[in-house]
């Protein structure tokens, strides 16, 4: 039987003691907000606008800024929502659609990540046939392949979700909505979303952190036969904007993860800040650490400040 949407909305959850203090909270969670939006929108018209920027490691770049901006633009309304008016109150659609996109595009990010690593590697191992074999084709085709890969394996999860009733209480604990808590709330056998995500998990982000961590063996391998030190240093500056955001992501899915899994006796603040940690902290810190580590970029930021003043 299909849920009835106009049956009672689920219930978000802020900070449950603090919520005197939801304005103040929502002043540095705003101010976040407003440095992901800038950061990630800085490095997407700057990699359009400048043509020096027009290269497979940059295009994938773009990619990666595209879908942290999702993601923050996913969260963003229900959280300041909470905070700002005290609004809890989330109909069952828009619950299951805002589910669909946080996880579909956390699977998106981390292809993304390992269509990355593909590109350092084929720029370290095969400098020469670079350009040749990442063709804008092929560049297409690996970009849709993502994000088909996302936004379809998640699908069978979120039908399951309509088609249950949920009788029992209708409070989740986060301020937006995750597919580990609403199905906690049907009256149904939730086998099947309790072992589709294992297996989903499997074959994606683990499947991903392990071909991502043999890539950089490979490359490490090739790095150290070249004879010229200043050229080792070279080929491996050009990865670690690339590690940092791959150590940023992975560590804080594995942490959000073990919490939710293991983490019963943990206090629920907990729970609330490492949910918070890993909506806001790898799209805050992906376009800093490529601003920081990559000349190309700091020198486009450099032009497009130039160009304005002028």
């Amino acid at each position: 039987m299909w849920t009835n949407i106009s049956a009672a909305p689920f219930l978000l959850t802020g900070f449950p003691g603090l919520e005197a203090f939801h304005q103040w909270i929502s002043i540095p969670f705003f101010a976040v907000y407003l440095s992901v939006l800038l950061g990630n929108g800085t490095l997407l018209y700057l990699i359009k606008e400048d043509h020096s920027l027009h290269e497979p490691m940059y295009y994938f770049l773009a990619m990666l800024a595209t879908t942290d901006l999702m993601v923050t633009l996913t969260t963003m309304p229900t959280v300041m929502g909470i905070l700002w008016m005290n609004y809890r109150k989330i109909n069952h659609g828009a619950c299951f659609l805002q589910t669909y996109f946080i996880h579909s595009l956390s699977i998106v990010e981390s292809g993304i990540l390992l269509v990355m690593a593909y590109d350092r590697f084929i720029a370290i191992r095969n400098p020469l046939r670079y350009t040749s074999i990442l063709t804008n084709t092929w560049l297409v085709k690996l970009g849709v392949g993502v994000f088909m890969r996302g936004f379809v394996s998640i699908i069978p999860l979120i039908i399951r979700l309509f088609s249950f009733s949920y009788c029992r209480s209708h409070i989740l604990s986060h301020a937006f909505c995750l597919h580990q808590e609403v199905m906690k709330l049907a009256c149904a056998d939730i086998t099947f979303n309790r072992i589709y995500p294992v297996i989903l998990v499997s074959l994606t982000f683990f499947l991903d952190a392990l071909i991502i961590l043999f890539s950089y063996i490979l490359i490490l391998k090739t790095v150290m036969g070249i004879a010229s030190g200043e050229e080792r240093a070279k080929a491996l500056n050009t990865c670690i904007s690339h590690i940092g955001c791959v150590l940023i992501f992975y560590v804080t899915v594995i942490g959000l993860s073990f919490i939710h899994r293991f983490g019963r006796n943990v206090p629920h603040a907990v729970h609330i800040i490492m949910s918070y940690v890993y909506f806001l902290f790898p799209p805050l810190m992906n376009p800093i650490i490529y601003s920081i580590k990559t000349k190309q970029i700091q020198n486009g930021i450099i032009r497009l400040l130039s160009k304005h003043r002028s």
